[in-house]
């Protein structure tokens, strides 16, 4: 035949095939190991360098510390604005003191009027609102990291509605001065609610933010109906002062109170700044923080119940004192960043002069007399919540 011999179909078939791949591990994006786990260049598990990855986008870079920066010259502002709102509050009353005569009081002291005006009224209540406005811009930042939602603080998730029940319940119902103990009941208030949320949003994959914040509204609007209960059943004479102090006040607060209440902002805010690291992972969902290794649970609880704890504690002294853990952390944001190692300093320094600041108007304002400083700041954080609703489309 024309051509020479004929080639089998078949045999032209198989000259055709591609040849097999050596012997060896397989490649590609399906390529897996002996066990079945990916594996990647250099036969590493591929989850392995996948997490190494993950883990080196979250963490920050070099540390440049809070000077030598931008964030130095913020820190510097804050600071700043924070003396002078305690200047500012320590000079407002109807009491004047010559401002050469500050130095020489706080150095040597004294027993005249100005002495006493300053040492036992004007400067322990600037340094109440300093210790109450950092407490409460801290707890927001820790609830807003926790529950990835730009609108949590204290109030919303009932723990606020706990401490006072618990202070309430000291101050309306006991025949003696019990106000040494009015943080601890406003603390274990605040704990057995932070507790009953937390239990009721759990199930059995973890508590989600969406059930805590659920699960907070519902508590919170329990709590507030005991409170008005405990209001109504209180005795005739102490109903005012107690509708007063449930609208946020600073008029009550004495060296005593702020040596009491020092320790619980300083403690809580020490836990939540070595929680920092896990609070930005925080940021990127539970299962991603998970993969770098973080114990999502355990930073959760911890979050939780130290912000919980801060947020009892002022109660106690302070009364309900709305939207500065609301307010404060959105603006530190702008100035500093989300990163909580500088986020937390900056919100309770914003925090502090804040309602020191909404303090001195709250004294200043009315000619018959002073308001209550929770009102001051209900007036600019209203309009501040509803600004929030509106960019974030009732999303959150």
């Amino acid at each position: 035949m024309e051509g020479g011999p004929r080639v089998p179909l078949q045999s032209r078939v198989h000259a055709r095939r591609r040849p097999r791949d050596p012997p060896g591990p397989p490649h590609g994006d399906s390529a897996r190991g002996d066990i079945g786990i990916p594996v990647g260049v250099g036969g590493a598990p591929r989850g392995i360098e996948h997490r190494a990855r993950r883990e080196q986008a979250v963490r920050p870079g070099p540390e440049r510390g809070f000077a030598g920066s931008r964030s130095g010259a913020v820190f510097a502002a804050l600071l700043a604005v924070l003396a002078g709102a305690v200047l500012l509050s320590a000079s407002t009353g109807p009491v004047r003191i010559p401002l050469e005569r500050y130095l020489d009081i706080l150095l040597r002291g004294g027993a005249d009027t100005s002495a006493r005006v300053l040492l036992s009224l004007r400067l322990p209540r600037a340094l109440l609102g300093v210790l109450v406005g950092g407490a409460l811009s801290s707890s927001g930042v820790a609830f807003q990291a926790l529950l990835r939602n730009p609108l949590a603080d204290p109030y919303i998730l009932g723990v606020s509605g706990g401490a006072a029940v618990g202070a309430l319940s000291v101050a309306l119902f006991l025949p003696t001065d019990a106000s040494p103990f009015l943080p601890l009941f406003a603390f274990a208030g605040a704990a057995l609610s932070a507790l009953a949320v937390f239990l009721l949003a759990r199930r059995r994959g973890g508590v989600s933010p969406e059930r805590l914040i659920l699960m907070g509204v519902v508590v919170g609007a329990f709590l507030n109906a005991v409170i008005m209960l405990m209001v109504t059943l209180s005795p005739p004479g102490k109903i005012p002062g107690a509708l007063y102090w449930l609208m946020g006040d600073l008029g009550l607060a004495t060296p005593g109170r702020v040596g009491t209440l020092l320790p619980y902002v300083a403690a809580g805010a020490a836990v939540l700044f070595a929680l920092s690291r896990g609070l930005d992972l925080m940021l990127l969902g539970d299962h991603a923080a998970f993969q770098t290794g973080l114990s999502v649970e355990r930073v959760k609880t911890a979050t939780y119940l130290t912000a919980s704890l801060l947020a009892g504690s002022v109660v106690a002294v302070s009364g309900l004192i709305g939207f500065v853990g609301l307010i404060v952390p959105h603006g530190a944001r702008v100035l500093v960043g989300s990163g909580h190692r500088k986020l937390l300093p900056a919100a309770f320094l914003m925090g502090s002069a804040f309602l020191v600041l909404s303090d001195v108007i709250a004294r200043t304002a009315s000619p018959s007399g002073e308001l209550p400083v929770g009102a001051v700041t209900a007036l600019a954080g209203a309009p501040f919540f509803l600004y929030l609703l509106r960019r974030n489309g009732g999303r959150s």
